[in-house]
Parts: structure tokens; C-alpha cells; sequence
């Protein structure tokens, strides 16, 4: 589960991080599926985060065409 005070940044850098880990000669296997879950749950975060903010993003645009 992510953090409800998280933030897109914080979240884009945290699965930098789980990605160079991943990406690295070193993968620890006894965390592997802790890392790929956890990389799971941010990418849905920020998914629904990015659509959030298109639709918002949309309703203000429209607003302002209103004037």
C-alpha cells in the first residue's frame, strides 16, 4: 500500500531506485518479488495520479473557455 501523503516525485524516484536495483549484477533474490510488488503499487499510484491531474487539468481548461 503507498503512502497517502506521497508524492509523484517521491514515487518516480523510489522506483528509479528499485529499477537500478533491479538493473544491477547484484539482484538480491530473497527481496525480488518485495521489490517488483512494491514497484507494482507505485506504478498504479501514479497512474491514477496522472489521470486525476488530466481531468482536472481538463475541467480548467474548459472553465476558462466558458469566459
Amino acid at each position: 500500500m503507498t503512502d497517502p501523503d506521497l508524492s509523484f516525485q517521491t514515487a518516480t524516484e523510489e522506483l528509479e531506485k528499485i529499477l537500478k536495483k533491479l538493473d544491477g549484477d547484484d539482484v538480491n533474490i530473497d527481496s525480488l518479488t518485495i521489490d517488483l510488488e512494491r514497484a507494482s503499487e507505485l506504478i498504479e499510484w501514479c497512474r491514477e495520479r496522472l489521470e486525476a491531474t488530466r481531468h482536472e487539468v481538463e475541467r480548467i481548461v474548459t472553465d476558462l473557455d466558458k469566459d
